[in-house]
Order: structure tokens, then C-alpha cells, then sequence
């Protein structure tokens, strides 16, 4: 399987385009690599880059960015909100697919080195790339900044890893690294004092504050600085004015979600700037976010309004959006800042995205896929999605309030059955050209026969295994369709009649397509346990129904 690693570049540049478009073009020249996204800041005077793609196309995508960047960015004019120390402030790798975080680190450095020798840059190690632990916090490599570096390098404790140890007054100095996924946050406060923002950023940052009385930091015995840490762990946090929107902000680096995920400290700056007199209005989001983390967020939101997390995606992603005004201080557009959105391969031709019209039109047409089996698929989403309907709708029913949670959680059960259905529509479609494919394959040599009679038998099992699972999902949707014609908003239970109708005709029409794959397929003893299994689940599923519609027709009374 590919290896793919991310890379996220910070250039000290954020208003001047033509800069930043030539840094950008050095990225997208190398094959191998997709730029994902920009994000310049005119305040901060410095642009966030996120790329993708193979290790080693990467390293050269970000070896030939730092070039550039040195080549057009003047440090010694430089003017910014954000701590810096070279053009190419800091150039982390990340691991996203199949690659371990110690590969990550060797391909770190063999960027810093390369970029140490090749442009006589002197070139910081940090977070897993730095050996030594007393030097790998980026801000303790940063203190100081730009300016203070032509005193900081001459330190024998601050010898760059690679690179000369001198001082380069147009370039800088740069911080190469391999990390954990970081999500990079701006908390917008009514304020436009940096002194309060930082006391908020403070109290709830990882390192908190140093302790003071009567203005004076308090020693331990040892005369170190006693530290008061903050509410919030695996949290960076500082306070800044950002001119070009006339507020204060806390500027946050998440830097690992799993312990601190951004709704929480959300929520949690909003409580520490209540309590200090300020609000919060809004936030941004700088670079990109994982799916998981905005869905998350849309959840918890949802949760602590006591309604139902059961809803699409789309809708948990609006809440999420909305609930911590992420599109305060510009459109949010989860297609450009979600990192699995833009991973994607895009598809026009995926089924489930044409519009109803389309996709019947398409079925309609001459070709023989979408068939049956997508069919099957696609009903079976439909009779999930009315079973779920019935469960938001008695979440959400007056008197029943104390009952909210167990319908959500149904909710969330119908959500998942949906899901697994619909990418089940495009999968028929998919196996079934994969066997067209197979017979498709040249036949004149033994080897060629050879070759394309395995080719059929793989599609052919690929083609048998999906209607499958089609049966298997729709059969257990049943569970919620049943729950909800019994315990569900009753003025909705005929919605739960017709899922169940749904539901039974997908078990069905998938089972007929696994038959006649089956029929194809050279494994005697395969076919004859699926069949079987099959077999089953349609008992199961027809008798599952009549038990429904039995309930169903009992509170329809006439």
C-alpha cells in the first residue's frame, strides 16, 4: 500500500501573493504531491501550506519550497503577529497512511540535512526528529525570534543540527520536524487588549503561567520559577491583536486532539473569558482539520443541547461549524478544510451523488450497471433512513423528554446502517464492471488465459461479497425499523412500515444477485456456504417483517 505523508510548511509571508504563488509553484511542479491548501495571514504576515503525497516526492516538494522562499523572503524586513525566525519558519512531516512515525522521522532528516548542505541554512531539529529532548519544543528553539538568533546561534547549547552555525540575516534560521497531526485554532474574543488574551490563553494552555505575589515570580527551593499549569492538556496557546480584524484572538495549537479536541477548548476559553468579563464571538480554523474532529464537535453540541447526534454528516458538520462560529471571519467550506474531503478521489460519476432524476434516468438507460444489486443497496439506505427519521422525530416529541438520548442513540445506530448501505450502491456497480473487465482481458497465450480466468473468479467473488453484505445490513437495520414501530413516535409509525418494506426488499434483491454471481464462481464449497448463510438471513428478514407490519397495522387500527 502507498505511503503518504503530510507536510506543512510556515513561510513569513502572508500578504504579498506573488510571493507566496511562487513558493506554492514550486510544490505543485513535483509529481507525486497535492497541495491542499494556503491559508496566508495578513496580520500574522505568514502563510500555512499543507501538501500530501508519496515520503519522497514530499521531501523534494519541501526541500525545493525552502529554496524558494529563502530566495524572495527578506527576514531583515519581516513584520508579523506571530513568532518567527526564517522565511521557512518551521517544516513538519506528518505520518497519514501506512508509515510509521519512525520512517517519518528519516525522511525529516533527510530534508534537514539536505536542506543544511545544499543551502548552507542552518536547519533546527524538533519534536520527534530531535534526539535531544531538551531542544525539541519548537517554542524553546523559536525564543528570541528572528532577532535574537544573531546572538542565540553562537551559544554552544543552540548549534544548529545542520547547517552553518552563522547567522543569516535574509534567510533566517529553520525548524525541520516530525510530529503528530496538529490542528492550528484562533479563539476570537470582544476584546481588543493582547495583555487580557494572554491571560486567558494562560489559564488554559498546558504550561499555564508562573506564579506570582506582589508582582514577583515565587522560587522553589531550588530558586526555579514555581508554574501554576493550565485547564487544558496538549495545548500551545497565546494571545495576539489582529489588526486586519480589529480583535484580539487566542491563538492555539492542538497538538493531539485525542486528548484536547477543539470543541473542548472551545468550550473551555469560552468559560475562562466569561469569567475575566470577555466573550467569545467566534473562531478560526488554520490549515486543515481531520473529519473525525468536526464531527466530533457537531456530537458534543448537539449532546449539550440534549437532541439527537443521529443526523448526516453534512448536519453534524453545520453544528460544528455554527457552534463555535467558525465562519465568523469567513465562509467555512468543509470541502476545502476538511483533510479527508481533500483526500478524496473525486468522482463525478459516483451514483449516489446524482440527484433522484439521474439515478433513475441511469437505471432506466441501456447499460446494465446501476443494477439490481445497487438497487437493492440503495432501498435498504431508504428504509434505514425512515426508521431513523421516526427516531429524531421522538427525541425531539413533547413529553417525551426524558426519552431523548434513547432515541439518539437509535438515531446514531440508523446513521451507520445508512452509510454502509449508500457506499454499498456505487460497490455493486463497481464489482459488476470489475467482471466486464475480467472477460474483457486478452486470451491468446495459456498465460493470458490463465491470467484473465483468475481475473474472473477474483471479480466474480468481489461480486458475490457485496450483495452479501447488502443482506447483512439491511437484515440488521431491522433491529431499528422494529424498535421503532414499537416504542417510536406512534403518529410516525407507518414510516416505519414502509422501512420495513424497504429493508425486506433489499435482503431479497441482494440474495437474488449473490445467487446468480454464485453461479459463476468455481469454489463449490464458498458458494454453498453463502447460499446458505443467505438463506437464512432471508427467513430471518421475511419473518422480521410480518412481525413489524404486524405491530405496525395494530397502531394503524383501521
Amino acid at each position: 500500500m502507498q505511503q503518504l505523508i503530510e507536510c506543512v510548511p510556515n513561510f513569513s509571508e502572508g500578504n504579498n501573493l506573488s510571493i507566496i504563488n511562487q513558493i506554492t509553484a514550486e510544490i505543485e511542479a513535483v509529481d507525486g504531491v497535492r497541495l491542499l491548501n494556503v491559508d496566508p495571514g495578513k496580520a500574522t504576515n505568514r502563510t500555512v501550506v499543507t501538501m500530501v503525497g508519496t515520503p519522497e516526492a514530499v521531501v523534494e516538494a519541501a526541500f525545493r519550497a525552502i529554496k524558494k522562499a529563502g530566495e524572495l523572503i527578506d527576514m531583515s524586513t519581516h513584520k508579523g503577529e506571530h513568532p518567527r525566525m526564517g522565511a521557512t519558519d518551521v517544516c513538519p512531516l506528518i505520518p497519514v497512511a501506512n508509515i510509521s512515525m519512525e520512517e517519518t522521522v528519516q525522511y525529516a532528516l533527510q530534508l534537514a540535512k539536505r536542506v543544511g548542505e545544499a543551502l548552507q541554512l542552518p536547519v533546527y531539529l524538533y519534536e520527534a526528529a530531535q534526539p535531544n529532548k531538551q531542544r525539541s519544543n519548537l517554542s524553546h528553539i523559536r525564543a528570541g525570534e528572528y532577532e535574537g538568533f544573531v546572538k542565540k546561534i553562537e551559544h554552544p547549547d543552540w548549534q544548529p543540527d545542520f547547517g552553518p552555525a552563522i547567522f543569516d540575516t535574509k534567510r533566517g534560521a529553520t525548524v525541520i520536524g516530525a510530529r503528530d497531526f496538529l490542528v492550528a485554532y484562533n479563539v476570537n474574543l470582544n476584546t481588543t487588549s493582547t495583555r487580557r488574551a494572554n491571560a486567558i490563553a494562560f489559564d488554559v494552555r498546558e504550561a499555564g503561567r508562573v506564579k506570582q505575589v506582589n508582582g514577583k515570580p515565587v522560587l522553589d527551593e531550588n530558586g526555579k520559577p514555581v508554574n501554576i499549569p493550565g485547564s487544558l492538556k496538549a495545548v500551545k496557546a497565546i494571545g495576539w491583536f489582529i489588526e486586519e480584524y480589529g480583535i484580539a484572538q487566542i491563538s492555539i495549537n492542538l497538538t493531539n486532539i485525542n486528548v484536547t479536541p477543539v470543541h473542548i477548548a472551545f468550550d473551555e476559553v469560552c468559560t475562562k473569558a466569561n469569567e475575566r468579563g470577555i466573550r467569545v464571538t467566534g473562531s478560526e480554523l488554520v490549515g486543515l482539520i481531520p473529519l473525525k474532529a468536526m464531527l466530533d464537535a457537531g456530537k458534543y453540541f448537539l449532546l449539550k443541547q440534549q437532541r439527537s447526534t443521529g443526523v448526516s454528516e453534512k448536519e453534524l458538520i453545520k453544528i460544528a461549524i455554527k457552534s463555535m462560529g467558525l465562519d465568523e471571519l469567513a465562509p467555512f467550506k468543509p470541502e476545502e478544510r476538511i483533510i479527508e474531503y481533500l483526500l478524496a478521489e473525486k468522482v463525478d460519476s459516483k451514483l449516489i451523488n446524482l440527484s433522484l432524476t439521474d439515478f433513475a434516468d441511469k437505471t432506466a438507460s441501456e447499460s446494465p450497471a446501476p443494477g439490481g444489486g445497487s438497487i437493492a443497496a440503495y432501498i435498504g439506505g431508504l428504509g434505514i433512513s425512515l426508521a431513523t427519521m421516526v427516531a429524531n422525530l421522538s427525541s425531539q416529541k413533547k413529553g417525551w423528554d426524558d426519552r431523548w438520548k434513547e432515541f439518539s442513540d437509535w438515531a446514531d445506530k440508523g446513521q451507520q446502517y445508512k452509510n454502509e448501505l449508500l457506499k454499498l450502491v456505487d460497490a455493486d456497480t463497481k464489482a459488476f464492471n470489475q467482471i466486464m473487465d475480467a472477460f474483457g482481458l486478452p486470451k491468446t497465450t495459456d498465460e493470458e488465459k490463465a491470467a484473465r480466468t483468475k481475473a474472473i473468479q477474483l471479480a466474480t467473488k468481489y461480486a458475490i461479497e457485496i450483495p452479501f453484505k447488502v443482506m447483512q445490513l439491511a437484515h440488521a437495520s431491522m433491529q431499528v425499523i422494529k424498535a421503532m414501530a414499537e416504542t417510536g413516535n406512534p403518529n410516525s409509525v407507518s414510516d416505519a412500515g414502509v422501512g420495513a418494506l424497504c429493508a425486506r426488499s433489499a435482503v431479497m434483491g441482494a440474495f437474488m444477485n449473490v445467487r446468480i454471481n454464485a453461479a459463476g464462481y468455481a469454489d463449490g464449497e464458498f458458494v454453498k456456504d453463502i447460499v446458505a448463510r443467505g438463506n437464512e438471513i432471508e427467513q430471518e428478514t421475511i419473518a422480521l417483517e410480518a412481525t413489524i407490519l404486524k405491530i405496525v397495522n395494530e397502531k394503524i387500527g383501521l
